[in-house]
């Protein structure tokens, strides 16, 4: 369901490239689905460790990992050429949500979107206890008036907080 009526991939103001609404999305609209190839949790580790290598030696042309989370088990490599779902950037205030239907993933209209509007959703990332500092690696940049300055999920945003306030202050 990669549905072409809805959406078109422009260039972004919150990274890179993004994917706006070609006219206007009613609530409720399930806009474009999240499409890849299925891989262990094995398989997306060594995936994400070769983008991040990618990333340090090259950071300005770093596009980023397309991985996403179906479960426990597995997850989805979103990087092949039809996905333009891939491009959906984050946001701490979306307008749209991701639904997991087994192994498809489809990308919700929450709000009504205006055209020209970018598609955003909240990527979920959720702090890892052993390694709590780890999100500071991933800042965001949606602009939104509650933006928690790092790209976490909502109920993540306290633990961020006192995290940060732990933290020496250098003046």
């Amino acid at each position: 369901m990669n549905n072409q009526e809805y959406i078109e991939v422009r260039s972004s103001g919150i990274h890179r490239h993004g994917v706006f609404a070609k006219k206007d999305i009613p609530k409720g609209t399930k806009v474009i689905e999240y499409t890849g190839i299925k891989v262990t949790k094995e398989e997306s580790e060594m995936i994400e460790g070769e983008t991040h290598s990618m990333h340090v030696k090259d950071p300005k042309n770093h596009a980023g990992t397309y991985i996403f989370e179906l479960d426990n088990e597995w997850d989805l490599d979103g990087d092949i050429p039809d996905n333009d779902a891939k491009f959906i950037n984050h946001s701490c205030d979306p307008n749209c949500e991701t639904e997991i239907i087994g192994d498809v993933v489809l990308i919700e209209a929450i709000k009504d979107i205006g055209k020209d509007e970018e598609i955003t959703y909240n990527y979920g990332f959720e702090i890892d206890d052993k390694k709590p500092h780890l999100f500071k690696e991933h800042p965001c940049r949606c602009k939104s008036k509650n933006c928690a300055g790092y790209i976490l999920a909502e109920k993540e945003w306290l633990k961020a907080k006192e995290i940060l306030a732990k933290e020496p202050h250098n003046p």
